[in-house]
């Protein structure tokens, strides 16, 4: 089975989000149940630097806005893929530096529904071999809003190849003006309610939707609250009556990268068998990099957190948590993020307030995220709305339990340390049902309790530890999906 696999970023090349973990973990599963793969990514500025033995597979004549673009289409090799990646090589969209979405001041590329538009045609030739490269698709499996476009493209073939179109986060949705419609001469039977409108716009991500052959989701839970009007961004009618074809498929990770057993990052591996000392010595190297460190410190529960600094993650209940959590107990924090400016002010300023009790480095580290998760002994993960989610799955593996609300994947892989669960042995993590403050130091609570007796916490950490979120199980959901 031929699957061109297209999506807008994809780890370690780019990434901005769980989206780039999936396009690099789930290819390389299904590659290794037999799937023939081609990975199509945009040719952004800092993706082409990293890449080698690149070929020019061939040149593609594609519209663009109000204009006709050279696409340069390259064949490339990475240590990271087992397979070919194709670049979508147009320097006038792609070829700048920074995030692929968003320029320096925060505000999108103005010109995004061209560029994103600009490669779902290109990935609609490359699936009919317009190159005429001898790999013809089978499937075409597209991502979020920014592939949306791809499955009404190919929809209009007189026999397309299956489309599969995932939906990771319905809250980001693609929308343009009608004018962008217009200017990008996308065909007009494409313009009803039925189609790509959406409140007298184009939406992509509606499109994917609509056009798609089947669309899936990121967890069971979140295809249910998708379908609501508390998830479903107005989108919810269309997608109750497109269930049929929706199936939620839980992500899994990487666990060759994410193993602390192994993880290069760490500065001592540890495995479910024998979690100290190395847990307590990766807890020693996370806090001397920020403070000098004695024995009494990692006596001190430490809570850690990594992601996104908006209120979609719960950051506001973090930060309103902590001056409470501060004056009633010995409790510390390690922060890893970015987002808004008024959380990062927020959590600098009172990470000047008490430089002994919370750390706070702002933006990303892959390396310092990895540490987080072996060094803390909680992991704060409070999303409002969580589609899937993988750092619940990375603390899991990594015998530190998460505090989470009970919502989309953290609904789906965190079992709460309630008592009938303690009991039974079945308990991961620590789970809240209202979306409220009071609901999540409730949780909190709970988990310190927990850790001052070591007998249970070691047994809490261990189930974790033992729960299975390698990507076996959902590959072959999606290549079953794939034959339909």
């Amino acid at each position: 089975m031929n699957v061109l696999f297209a999506a807008s970023e994809a780890y370690p090349l780019v990434k901005t989000g769980g989206l780039g973990d999936v396009a690099y973990s789930l290819p390389k599963a299904l590659h290794a149940r037999g799937a023939d793969i081609r990975l199509v990514l945009p040719g952004y500025h800092d993706l082409l630097r990293q890449l080698d033995a690149m070929r020019i597979a061939g040149w593609l004549e594609v519209r663009g806005s109000e204009r006709t673009l050279g696409v340069r289409v390259l064949e490339a090799r990475h240590a990271a893929y087992p397979f070919p990646l194709w670049i979508v090589d147009c320097p006038s969209l792609f070829d700048r530096p920074g995030n692929p979405y968003v320029a320096a001041n925060g505000r999108d590329w103005p010109d995004n529904a061209e560029r994103f538009a600009v490669f779902a045609r290109t990935v609609a030739l490359l699936a009919q071999d317009a190159l005429g490269l001898g790999w013809r698709a089978d499937v075409v499996h597209s991502h979020d809003w920014q592939t949306g476009l791809v499955p009404a493209f190919l929809a209009d073939l007189a026999t397309p190849p299956r489309t599969v179109f995932t939906i990771h986060n319905l809250a980001y949705g693609g929308y343009f003006p009608h004018a962008d419609f217009v200017r990008l001469q996308l065909p007009a039977h494409w313009w009803s309610p039925e189609g790509v409108e959406f409140h007298g716009g184009l939406s992509m991500l509606k499109s994917g939707i609509v056009y798609a052959d089947a669309i899936t989701t990121v967890s069971p839970t979140y295809a249910e609250e998708i379908c609501t009007p508390e998830f479903g961004y107005g989108l919810d009618g269309l997608l109750r009556s497109r269930r049929h074809k929706l199936t939620g498929i839980l992500n899994g990770i990487d666990t060759e990268a994410w193993n602390p057993a192994t993880d290069p990052h760490l500065s001592a591996h540890y495995s479910k068998a024998r979690i100290q000392p190395g847990k307590r010595h990766n807890k020693r190297a996370l806090l001397e990099r920020f403070q000098p460190v004695d024995d009494a410190l990692l006596d001190a529960p430490l809570l850690g957190t990594v992601g996104r600094l908006v209120e979609q993650k719960g950051i506001d209940w973090i930060l309103a948590a902590m001056p409470v959590l501060l004056a009633e107990s010995d409790v510390r924090f390690v922060v890893l993020g970015s987002g808004q400016a008024l959380y990062e002010e927020k959590l600098q300023r009172l990470a000047q307030q008490h430089p002994d009790r919370i750390m706070v480095e702002i933006g990303y580290d892959e390396n310092l995220a990895h540490r987080v998760e072996a060094g803390a002994d909680v992991f704060l993960m409070p999303s409002r709305f969580e589609p899937c989610g993988l750092n619940q799955m990375y603390s899991l593996r990594y015998g530190t339990p998460p505090v989470v609300f009970r919502t989309g994947g953290l609904a789906d892989t965190v079992v709460d340390a309630d008592a009938p669960h303690c009991t039974d042995g079945t308990a991961t993590g620590f789970v809240f049902d209202q979306p409220a403050l009071a609901g999540f130091l409730d949780a909190i609570r709970r988990a310190l309790d927990l850790y001052r007796q070591p007998k249970a916490w070691r047994r809490l950490q261990q189930t974790g530890m033992r729960q299975n979120f390698d990507w076996s199980e959902s590959a072959g959901h999606y290549l079953s999906l794939y034959a339909t």
